[in-house]
């Protein structure tokens, strides 16, 4: 099942989360979040000039929504559609990145950062729901171009 949350320009303007929060605070409340995995798709509609060439990830505004929203619900990349991209969409908006003819291109050391934090948030996220994470956890790094092997795990004790 796909679960849309739908940003406007007001939203994003003002930072309000309510749109997200609509969606994402009764899972919390119902004990029911951990069964929304990959789940969310995100659909902005931020106005733009017709010549403004940057992506929505390039637009400050909207990139500052989203880095609000990271930090209410750090372990939410759990409840992106990562088969529709969002994993990927939600990463740029959080880390600095250029495009060019063969696609995105994250600044490395940032990346890094980012997938690392996200690593150590979700396992011990996962791990109060009762998720077994290991595998879902070295799924999301293949995602981003990253390879996680047993032993970085065995340190985390998951």
């Amino acid at each position: 099942m796909t679960t849309t949350i739908t940003l406007n320009a007001d939203a994003i303007h003002t930072l309000d989360l309510a749109p997200a929060q609509a969606v994402i605070e009764p899972w919390i409340k119902d004990g029911s979040v951990a069964n929304h995995e990959q789940e969310i798709r995100f659909v902005i509609d931020f106005p733009q000039e017709p010549e403004d060439p940057r992506e929505l990830s390039e637009i400050p505004e909207v990139r500052l929504w989203f880095v609000r929203l990271d930090a209410n619900y750090p372990w939410l990349p759990f409840l992106l559609d990562w088969e529709a991209q969002e994993l990927g969409r939600y990463t740029a908006m959080l880390v600095p990145h250029q495009f060019s003819s063969s696609g995105i291109e994250f600044n490395p050391e940032a990346l890094e950062i980012f997938l690392m934090q996200k690593i150590f948030v979700l396992a011990n996220w996962m791990q109060e729901q009762g998720i077994a994470s290991r595998t879902k956890l070295k799924f999301m790094a293949q995602m981003l171009s990253y390879e996680l092997d047993d032993g970085f795990f065995d340190l985390l004790n998951i």
